[in-house]
């Protein structure tokens, strides 16, 4: 189980408001979890693509009881841990599940380590003789549509499978790629023609057009998680001399977080129905590493090695 993760959930929760806790063998408080990501949320959907982008081997899924499963992490990642609050199964990989209705109804995990918001983007995960290295988001969507489709064929028309959608949680967790794996990677011409806040304002352009889809394809309650501090992950760490986060990294990333809360103020506005939530994860990360004893248990390492891998 990756460490942190409770409050988060909980305030996940509440914004469902569903205040009573889940008892075994209770219903679950929604019908289904839909996921929509990057290696952050991956549950196996790149482990038979052409990828370098992969977690299906040790010590990934090292406290997971399956093993490695594809998952970026030691054991559960955000979402299986908000599946099981919420009294589902563990989310099936879209990879895994395609061609069952059945095993549609409770969910589906469509993302994919290296994917963004940008088709694009995570380019850099192509070998030789690899032209499909990951899924990106519009072709997540694409997969939902078509899951939507075969819920009617299971559930007993376009009703129900409308029905079913309409109170399930859609979670979206996009953005780290397009800058990871794109803005700052220097075989990549993107800074060279957009300003931060240029490429800030395409990629909430492109990332409203592509929750505005979800919508029409029957997603109301949406679940969207910010891009955490960047600029604290391992491979920037690395290249540090003294281990430090780089200030300079979270900046560039800073104008696509605020955009994002703005854009989902607008979306709650003008969207009929639907409900959009902002999961800071920036706030979040920066909180742990301030107070990681607030968060789990740090067996005597000091918050500088406390890496979670919900965050990356």
């Amino acid at each position: 189980m990756c460490a942190g993760l409770w409050q988060l959930l909980v305030a996940v929760s509440a914004f469902l408001a569903m205040a009573a806790a889940q008892e075994t063998g209770a219903a679950p408080m929604v019908p289904a979890l839909f996921v929509f990501g990057d290696s952050l949320l991956d549950s196996g959907n790149n482990n038979n693509l052409a990828s370098l982008a992969k977690a299906n081997y040790l010590p990934y899924g090292i406290d997971f009881a399956a093993g490695p499963t594809g998952r970026f992490c030691n054991g559960y990642t955000i979402v299986d841990e908000l599946a099981e609050l919420l009294g589902l199964p563990l989310v099936p990989a879209y990879s895994q599940v395609s061609g069952s209705g059945q095993q549609l109804l409770q969910g589906v995990n469509y993302a994919s380590a290296a994917a963004g918001i940008l088709d694009d983007s995570g380019g850099n995960f192509v070998g030789i003789h690899r032209p499909v290295a990951r899924i990106p988001f519009n072709q997540q969507i694409q997969n939902f549509e078509s899951t939507v489709g075969q819920i009617a064929v299971s559930a007993g028309g376009t009703s129900a499978a409308a029905s079913i959608v309409s109170r399930s949680i859609v979670f979206v967790g996009l953005g780290s790629n397009d800058y990871l794996n794109n803005y700052i990677m220097a075989n990549y011409e993107t800074r060279r023609h957009y300003t931060p806040q240029q490429f800030a304002d395409l990629l909430v352009t492109q990332y409203t057009s592509q929750l505005t889809r979800l919508y029409k394809a029957g997603a109301r309650r949406f679940v969207v998680a910010g891009v955490g501090s960047m600029g604290c992950i391992p491979t920037i760490l690395a290249r540090s001399a003294e281990g430090r986060c780089s200030e300079e990294v979270d900046q560039l990333v800073a104008p696509f977080n605020a955009g994002v809360r703005g854009m989902l103020d607008g979306l709650n506005a003008g969207l009929p129905g639907a409900t959009f939530t902002y999961l800071d994860n920036y706030r979040l990360f920066k909180l742990m590493l301030a107070h990681p004893a607030s968060y789990g248990k740090i067996d005597g390492r000091s918050p500088a090695e406390l890496i979670m891998c919900f965050l990356y």
